[in-house]
């Protein structure tokens, strides 16, 4: 009978988080800060905070075996297909060793036709991780990026203490569901983690779907949050939401950089402006979504806004193309007395050729692939010699 060590999951044993929540049934990692959640009033943002994108366990250990207990939320859409089960990774020394899915656990039923939502409890469940190799060594587990989920127990056949400081540096990224990583395949495999992986950083994702809105309390919680390297990228969730007119956006702009800057007054800052999207490059939000494709398994986006009222630029709609353009020369007006503030157009990433050859497969969001090429591009980019991030 193998002997198991049983370890509380505390909050040393956490990367990636800025909080962790006791709850009934065990801890719940936060991507912002309580007094921030209690600030915000948005069913969106809360799902998407606590979906732990980038959160991972990480310890140090001679275990051969670890089991993981946790209770998962699967988000159910009726009359869509099932979504596929989140995916947790385990590394070895940095390395991939294996991966694993949960069945079960509790369920969010979202109806797109009434926007409603319906909270199903159900049970916890077990991962099994084994075949590791002997001897001390770094063990990280990520979280599925997009599955809120509780961690219950963790048990290992060898005493487990937190992994060492190794003295790299922290990137502190902002943005869309982009940056959170919708339609990547594992949460190892979202964009900022590929960049932060091939990088050798270790990364704070604060990628919230569908909530790079500005919001105050987020900059805020970037002030706050230790880091030597800082990225916003901002654009495409105020054009889905049509939440800012040219006038509100400029002033909302400086207002986040300022805040950033009053904890980081010196980092690398780069504002990211929006990667290519063919429906929104000229013409405004809101996005709508095609629910009637739901049902066939192929979801769509669309723009449903007209290009004629984005033509003023300071009294009419947001477009991708009137951001990046306002972006530009925010940070080049704010440069001159910042030389640490730096601007990426976000068609380097991913552009109107990438979208030829890696289509937007809902016209939104990248896949997997993109997901890919652009974590590659932004290490061999900011990260590169002569970098921002260098």
């Amino acid at each position: 009978m193998q002997n198991w060590t049983t370890t509380p999951i505390t909050a040393e044993l956490l990367r990636g988080a800025l909080d962790l929540e006791r709850t009934a049934r065990g801890v719940l990692p936060h991507r912002l800060p309580a007094w921030a959640r209690a600030q915000n009033n948005d069913e969106q943002l809360a799902m998407a905070e606590a979906q732990p994108s980038g959160v991972r366990l990480a310890f140090r250990t001679r275990a051969t075996a670890v089991e993981l207990d946790a209770l998962p939320t699967k988000r159910v859409y009726p009359g869509a297909p099932p979504r596929p089960d989140g995916v947790y990774e385990l590394l070895v020394d940095g390395r991939p060793h294996d991966r694993a899915v949960l069945s079960g656990g509790d369920a969010l039923v979202i109806d797109m036709t009434t926007g409603t939502a319906e909270h199903r409890p159900g049970e916890p469940g077990t991962l099994r991780f084994s075949g590791l190799p002997g001897g001390a060594k770094d063990v990280e587990i990520w979280l599925p990026h997009n599955e809120r989920t509780e961690l219950v127990a963790l048990r290992t056949d060898a005493p487990v203490e937190p992994a060492p400081a190794r003295g790299r540096r922290v990137w502190l990224h902002h943005g869309s569901s982009i940056s959170h990583g919708s339609n990547a395949a594992t949460p190892t495999t979202i964009w900022p983690a590929v960049a932060a992986i091939g990088a050798g950083v270790d990364l704070v994702n604060l990628g919230l779907s569908g909530s790079a809105l500005l919001d105050p309390f987020t900059a805020r919680a970037m002030r706050d949050t230790p880091a030597d390297l800082i990225s916003v990228k901002i654009g495409i969730n105020l054009v889905n939401a049509d939440a800012m007119r040219l006038r509100a956006f400029t002033p909302a702009v400086h207002g986040f950089l300022d805040t950033v800057r009053e904890g980081h007054p010196a980092a690398p800052l780069l504002v990211v402006s929006p990667l290519y999207c063919r429906i929104h490059e000229d013409v405004p939000g809101p996005t709508a979504m095609d629910v009637g494709g739901l049902a066939t398994g192929r979801l769509r986006f669309t723009a449903t806004g007209d290009p004629a009222d984005s033509a003023d630029r300071v009294l009419g709609k947001l477009t991708l193309n009137v951001i990046r353009d306002e972006l530009a020369r925010i940070v080049a007006q704010r440069s001159a007395d910042d030389p640490n503030l730096h601007y990426l157009d976000g068609r380097d990433l991913y552009g109107e050729a990438d979208f030829a050859e890696l289509p937007l497969p809902d016209d939104l969001h990248p896949d997997a692939a993109a997901h890919r090429r652009i974590g590659e591009r932004f290490a061999a980019g900011p990260f590169a010699p002569g970098g921002p991030f260098a």
